[in-house]
């Protein structure tokens, strides 16, 4: 299969990452963390192969939780941080099921990011 026609492969685990609702690379995007600009030069990565952000996300649709061991585990991490950081990724992994289900009218990629993020790449 050529290259091009693979789509993103997580640099994890190797394997496609078929949805927008699966992809941490565009979670980073839709929260401010990666510039449009290089969005297609970015490596992606499944949710789930990133298990340092996938802590945070608490969504029914996310299933089952992500729960991390040692250091990097969110329980030891300060509260604020790890509240406002719950409070951002799930905001943003709220944005991508809802790309993921516009059928009416699709978005182009400058309009994925969150309303506070939509104009600070402009």
């Amino acid at each position: 299969m050529a290259r091009c026609d693979q789509g993103y492969l997580c640099r994890v685990c190797g394997e496609e990452v078929e949805l927008i609702t699966d992809s941490e690379l565009y979670l980073r995007y839709v929260i401010g963390e990666v510039d449009p600009e290089t969005l297609h030069l970015s490596s992606e990565c499944h949710l789930r192969c990133a298990p340092a952000l996938a802590q945070f996300i608490s969504d029914e649709r996310f299933v089952p939780p992500v729960e991390v061991a040692g250091p990097f585990s969110k329980r030891e991490l300060d509260p604020t941080f790890v509240r406002q950081r719950s409070e951002l990724l799930n905001r943003g992994y709220a944005r991508l099921w809802s790309i993921q289900q516009e059928r009416r009218k699709p978005l182009t990629v400058i309009e994925y990011p969150l309303p506070e993020f939509s104009n600070k790449w402009r």
